[in-house]
């Protein structure tokens, strides 16, 4: 990606190098490690992880990649795309490769909120009801064909990746952390299925779309895969521990006050666009600081630059948008949009830098 953003090192400004944060902490149960240490933890899972993907999802890194981010950022995934390029794979192999409970709901017309978040059944040796766990009390809930669902079981769904816990019969029961859905859909295939809501569209961290691979990362999969199914031999390269070990050290990226305004900015612009007929909402601006912490922290940064934003800007942002009737007419997409608005709204200076030479400069990179 090329950038014009300002030299990263300028948004570095707190916490201070010489803070208890960079220091080396006392050896305990309860020490936090430094986080230069706990970023090196993040990329050498991250890579584990991405490799152990790559050998079932072939030549699409960048997928790989949002995937990833949205994990750290304790975000949800909307895989939406054309049948047979992956999107089921991609969500098994991520479930795969981590060392946690799973399950996978297939949706369907008949499918009852019960059969999502569970049931309370009458024992009749206690005389009391006993709650039956369903399958979304997983650590990682995948979703196939999501949009086959009626809206009211899509819903059973709302409280859960909001809030992390499930409600039934008025008793709440906690889901385990770390805990993400990811649900697949066709945008192409409207008989027997049921548009996603806005407010639950608006739940997902971030969509991507797969896309059909080259020629040559397809003769790759079909030398690969054609003798055996790799997600069958897929193994675990890490735990949940080790996800909520990486989640927490996402969190204590840094993020400068103009980092955040520029956020802030880039969400609320969406809403004055003639274009749409809903913008993006408050949860999404939360959603984008997140996404780019865990960007950042990818990128073994400790602090979050412009570019971290514009590169999970566009999956973050994109599926949130609703275009209006003339917009649709005029065959514009929430992607355009979006990256319209990246090279629209200003780029922050840092603190202390020569508004004079970069006051005035733009992100230039095209996706």
């Amino acid at each position: 990606m090329t950038s014009t953003s300002q030299p990263a090192a300028r948004w570095d400004q707190a916490p201070d190098r010489g803070s208890p944060e960079h220091s080396p902490e006392p050896a305990g149960a309860n020490a936090v490690p430094r986080l230069d240490v706990a970023l090196a933890e993040v990329l050498s899972t991250a890579q584990r992880i991405s490799a152990n993907i790559e050998r079932v999802l072939v030549g699409k890194p960048e997928v790989v990649r949002i995937a990833l981010v949205t994990l750290l950022a304790e975000g949800h995934l909307l895989v939406e795309d054309v049948p047979g390029v992956g999107k089921t794979s991609l969500a098994k192999a991520l479930a795969r490769s981590i060392d946690c409970t799973g399950s996978r709901i297939q949706f369907t017309p008949d499918l009852l909120p019960s059969d999502i978040t569970g049931v309370s059944i009458y024992n009749r040796q206690t005389m009391d009801f006993e709650f039956r766990p369903g399958p979304v009390f997983a650590n990682i809930v995948v979703g196939d064909e999501i949009n086959r669902a009626s809206p009211k079981t899509q819903s059973a769904l709302l409280e859960c990746m909001e809030e992390r816990h499930v409600t039934v019969d008025g008793v709440g029961y906690p889901l385990d952390s770390p805990f993400m859905v990811i649900a697949t859909q066709n945008p192409i295939e409207m008989e027997g299925t049921y548009p996603l809501p806005e407010a639950q569209r608006d739940r997902f961290t971030a969509r991507v779309s797969i896309g059909y691979p080259d020629p040559q990362a397809e003769l790759a999969m079909v030398d690969e895969h054609a003798g055996a199914d790799p997600l069958s031999l897929l193994q675990p390269v890490s735990s949940a521990a080790q996800v909520q070990g990486l989640v927490a050290t996402v969190r204590r990226v840094h993020l400068a006050p103009e980092i955040s305004r520029y956020a802030v900015d880039l969400v609320s612009a969406s809403r004055r666009l003639p274009e749409l007929r809903l913008g993006a909402s408050p949860r999404s601006t939360l959603h984008l600081v997140r996404a780019a912490r865990a960007q950042a922290a990818l990128s073994g940064r400790d602090f979050v630059v412009p570019d971290d934003i514009h590169a999970v800007a566009v999956p973050v942002l994109a599926h949130r948008l609703v275009l209006s009737s003339e917009a649709q007419a005029a065959r514009r997409s929430s992607t355009d949009l979006v990256r319209a608005l990246v090279q629209r709204v200003p780029v922050p200076v840092p603190h202390g830098a020569d508004r004079a030479d970069q006051g005035g400069r733009r992100n230039t990179s095209q996706r």
